[in-house]
C-alpha cells in the first residue's frame, strides 16, 4: 500500500554538513511518504535542524520553536497535525530541556540518530515525546538509503558528502566534541558509492565535508586506513565527476600527500578554506590549537610552492578571552601576510561547557565588535583584490543554475567566485571557458569564450 502523501519542512541553520544532513533526513522520510515543501504553514513535520556554533544559538531556537509552535496551534484549529522535531547539535545540547522549554516539540534527535526519524515518528504518534541524542555503534550512513535520481537532479549538480564526522582535537572554545562525538570516518566503499550514485543522476561537483576532514582515516577495501589524499584520487577517477572540494581542515592534518594532491589531481579545485583562528601564538596555545602562526604560514608556504594559484580562505575569533591589542595586532599581521581570497570572522562567544567559558579575562563586547570591524575592512580588501585581479582571465566555470536576469546562467570558478554569463540553459552542469569582464560586491561578470563540456 502507498504511503499516506505528507509534507515535510526542513530548516537548516550553520554549517554545510548541515546542509547535507537536512538533505539525507528528507530523504530517510522519503518513503514515509514525506515531500518537501518551503510553506511551513503546510507541514505536517517541521524540523530544525539545528547548529551550535554561533552566538546565542541555543535562546535563537527556542525563539523559533515559539513561531512554530503557533503555526502548530493555527493547523491544529483547522483538524490538521503538525509534529515538530529538533534536530542536530542544539538537540544534542540541550536534549530534555528543548521539552521542559518548548512542550509542542514532539522529537529531539542528536546528529548522530536521524537515520531514525521514520521509527521515533511512529514512536511520537499521540502525545508521546521522543528523545534520541545518543552516539550509536551503529554506522549511521550504513541505514541511510540513495536519494532517487529524480531528487538529485532537483538540487543541482553540486552537493555535499559527510565523509567525516566529530573531533579529537578539543579547542577550548568549541563545542563540537561534545555534540558530534569522536572523529569517525566512513569507508571508502561506502563514499565512494555515494559519489557515483550522485555523478549519475547529473552532479558534477562534489564537496568533501568533516569537522576535520583531512584527519580522514576510513578503511578501504583491504582493511587498512586510507587518507584523505588518498580517497581524492579514487574519487577523482570517477567518470563524470568534474570537481572535488574538501572542508573544513585542520593545520595539523595537511599532510604532505594532501599538500601534493593538489599539484596532481586535476579534479581537486585550487581553493583551500584551512582556519588559523588567531595570529597570536599565546592566543593559540590558550585556543588549545597546538599549532603556531609561524607553522601555519609555513604550511601555507608549502601548499603554494606546489600550487601557486592556489586560493586562501580561512576563519578568524576576535575577542578571545586575554586577547589584547598585541595579540589581535598579530591576527592583523598574519592576515596581511597570507592574503586570502575570503575570510569568515566571529567574535567569541562563551559557549556553556567548554573551557573557554570558564576563562578570566573576558573582553568586553565594545572592544570586541571594534576589533571586528577592523579586521573586516582588511578582509574585505583582500576580497574585492582578489577578485579584481580575476579580470582580463579566462578560467573554467562550472555552470549551476539560471542568472539573475533573464538570458543568464551562472556558476563557480575553481577558485568558488560566483560568475554570471549571458548563455544558454542548456549549459547547466557543464564546464565553459569563460573571460571575466568586469565584477561586483560579491560576484563576476564574464562572457563565454568557447563550450568544453
Amino acid at each position: 500500500m502507498a504511503a499516506v502523501r505528507r509534507k515535510l519542512f526542513v530548516k537548516s541553520y550553520g554549517c554545510q554538513m548541515n546542509a547535507y544532513d537536512a538533505t539525507r533526513m528528507a530523504d530517510v522520510l522519503a518513503p514515509e511518504g514525506y515531500e518537501e515543501t518551503t510553506e511551513i504553514t503546510e507541514a505536517d513535520l517541521v524540523i530544525l535542524n539545528t547548529c551550535h556554533i554561533r552566538e546565542r544559538a541555543a535562546e535563537k531556537i527556542f525563539s523559533e520553536l515559539g513561531k512554530v509552535r503557533i503555526v502548530k496551534e493555527e493547523r491544529h484549529a483547522r483538524g490538521l497535525t503538525t509534529k515538530i522535531a529538533v534536530a542536530g547539535c542544539v538537540a544534542q545540547a540541550e536534549g530534555a530541556e528543548i521539552f521542559r522549554r518548548q512542550k509542542a516539540v514532539d522529537l529531539v534527535v542528536g546528529p548522530q540518530s536521524y537515520h531514525r526519524l521514520p521509527e521515533m515518528l511512529r514512536e511520537a504518534e499521540g502525545s508521546t515525546s521522543v528523545l534520541d541524542t545518543d552516539f550509536p555503534l551503529e554506522d549511521k550512513f550504513g541505514q541511510l538509503q540513495p536519494p532517487s535520481r529524480s531528487k538529485i537532479a532537483s538540487r543541482g549538480v553540486s552537493a555535499f558528502v559527510t565523509i567525516q564526522e566529530g573531533c579529537d582535537k578539543f579547542c577550548t572554545f568549541c563545542v563540537v566534541p561534545y555534540t558530534r562525538g569522536a572523529e569517525m570516518s566512513r569507508p571508502v566503499a561506502q563514499i565512494a558509492g555515494e559519489v557515483e550514485h550522485l555523478v549519475s543522476a547529473g552532479v558534477r561537483e562534489v564537496t568533501l565535508l568533516g569537522q576535520n576532514v583531512n584527519a580522514y582515516h576510513g578503511h578501504d577495501s583491504a582493511g587498512g586506513n586510507c587518507s584523505l589524499a588518498t580517497l581524492v584520487v579514487e574519487l577523482s577517477r570517477i567518470p563524470g565527476l568534474r570537481r572535488l572540494r574538501y572542508m573544513t581542515s585542520h593545520p595539523n592534518d595537511m599532510s604532505e600527500d594532501l599538500i601534493a594532491a593538489h599539484a596532481g589531481e586535476t579534479a581537486l579545485m585550487p581553493f583551500l578554506h584551512l582556519p588559523v583562528q588567531s595570529g597570536s601564538d599565546r592566543i593559540l596555545g590558550s585556543m588549545n590549537r597546538k599549532h603556531s602562526a609561524q607553522s601555519y604560514l609555513d604550511l601555507i608556504a608549502r601548499i603554494r610552492l606546489v600550487r601557486p594559484d592556489i586560493a586562501l580562505s580561512s576563519d578568524f575569533i576576535v575577542g578571545f578571552p586575554g586577547e589584547t591589542e598585541a595579540d589581535f595586532q598579530a591576527t592583523l599581521d598574519l592576515v596581511s601576510t597570507v592574503g586570502y581570497a575570503s575570510t569568515y570572522f566571529f567574535k567569541y562567544s562563551m559557549r556553556p561547557g567548554t573551557p573557554g567559558a570558564q576563562m578570566p579575562d573576558q573582553v568586553a563586547e565594545s572592544v570586541k565588535s571594534e576589533r571586528l570591524a577592523r579586521l573586516q575592512v582588511l578582509a574585505d580588501g583582500q576580497r574585492r583584490a582578489f577578485n579584481a585581479s580575476a579580470v582580463g582571465r579566462t578560467m573554467d566555470v562550472l555552470f549551476e543554475k539560471k542568472g539573475r536576469h533573464p538570458g543568464q546562467i551562472a556558476g563557480k570558478t575553481p577558485y568558488m567566485q560566483a560568475v554570471q554569463v549571458d548563455g544558454a540553459d542548456h549549459l547547466i552542469g557543464e564546464v565553459a571557458a569563460v573571460e571575466v569582464i568586469g565584477t561586483s560586491s560579491n560576484s563576476l561578470f564574464g562572457r563565454l569564450v568557447e563550450h568544453r563540456s
